[in-house]
């Protein structure tokens, strides 16, 4: 499977990924890491801070917004150049996060695309906000 090229991309395509934040992927990603941060591991530590529990890693979430642009716009074959993030609110194991890419710009000549970037929870509450820049597959 191809990605799409920046010839078949459009301002307004859009394209998500959601998923259910196990507290095994919470652990997996402090091991492979290293980041043992107790908001994230400990819950008798995280009880007691103004989050009233553990939270899952920041970029643990952004992952998922690689995964949009890895793996559907502008999919396999695209290239990462750029990433902001501003994290709004915590996700919470538990939580379902939906990240979505939406197209706002494209950049012919420099066979760049610029994204919106956002996850959000099941409740629909924004969780990261930004925008990411890419290279799509060359046709």
């Amino acid at each position: 499977m191809l990605g799409k090229t920046i010839d078949e991309i459009k301002v307004g395509d859009s394209a998500e990924f959601a998923k259910t934040i196990a507290e095994s992927d919470v652990y997996l990603f402090a091991g492979v890491t290293g980041d043992l941060n107790p908001f994230h591991i400990n819950e008798d530590f995280s009880k007691d801070t103004f989050f009233k529990g553990r939270i899952a890693h920041g970029i643990l979430l952004a992952g998922f917004i690689s995964t949009v642009i890895g793996c559907h716009l502008p999919g396999p074959g695209a290239i990462y150049v750029k990433q902001e993030l501003k994290f709004m609110a915590p996700g919470r194991i538990g939580d379902t996060i939906t990240a979505k890419a939406t197209v706002k710009e494209i950049v012919t000549e420099k066979n760049r695309v610029v994204l919106t970037t956002t996850c959000t929870n099941q409740n629909g509450d924004l969780i990261v906000d930004g925008e990411a820049v890419v290279s799509p597959r060359k046709g």
